[in-house]
């Protein structure tokens, strides 16, 4: 079942309640790492599993991150949805957060009932490289095919951005083949994680030998 809550924004105390303890497409690069080939739980996947299990044992969203760079990015955001949508000739409607079962995204817009947007803001001289290569970078695949899922959309355009230079829109349809290895990977994960939680839950502190 999907669940849309348009009122909410995101960044907020409210949006953090409504997405914690569950995978969410910003990070579904981490859900579906995998093992190198010497073994080992990837560091991203196993401190994304930690966090969430926290979220879920304490129930409190652990502190959202943020930089520079991202706050820039959020205070453009608007700026280049204003831009997208003069040149596409659309009206994108924003949300706050999107749930589907237990995996959950933010996409930056829904534009009609098909496609959605997901917005970038980059320094120029990644801008210029996204431009020169015109297309949607790998390391966006996950959560834009992601957020596809999770919505169950057709298309998502990926929008860069960078104050000054040209925008790069790109769209971007359903890979069904990959959406299937990424709802295995979601669904791989929740299971850990439930395991997880219930390791935590049954954790006894050692006690000193006499």
């Amino acid at each position: 079942m999907i669940e849309v809550f348009e009122d909410i924004i995101q960044g907020t105390d409210e949006w953090l309640r409504v997405r914690a303890g569950i995978p969410t497409a910003s990070r579904f690069a981490d859900v579906m790492a995998k093992k190198g080939p010497r073994g080992g739980i990837p560091k991203g996947r196993a401190k994304y599993m930690r966090v969430l299990a926290g979220e879920v044992i304490t129930g409190e969203p652990a502190p959202s991150y943020s930089n520079a760079h991202m706050a820039r990015g959020t205070d453009r955001e608007a700026e280049a949805r204003d831009l997208y949508a003069v040149m596409r000739d659309v009206d994108p409607v924003q949300v706050g957060f999107i749930r589907n079962g237990h995996c959950g995204g933010s996409p930056d817009s829904l534009v009609g009932n098909a496609g959605m947007v997901e917005i970038k803001d980059a320094i120029p001289d990644i801008q210029i490289e996204r431009l020169e290569a015109g297309t949607l970078p790998s390391e966006h695949k996950a959560q834009c095919m992601g957020n596809l899922m999770v919505a169950d959309r057709e298309w998502i355009d990926f929008v860069s951005h960078s104050r000054g230079l040209p925008p790069l829109i790109v769209r971007v349809y359903r890979d069904e083949t990959y959406i299937k290895e990424l709802a295995v990977a979601v669904a791989q994960f929740v299971e850990d994680l439930h395991e997880k939680i219930e390791w935590i839950r049954n954790y006894q502190p050692m006690k000193e030998s006499a």
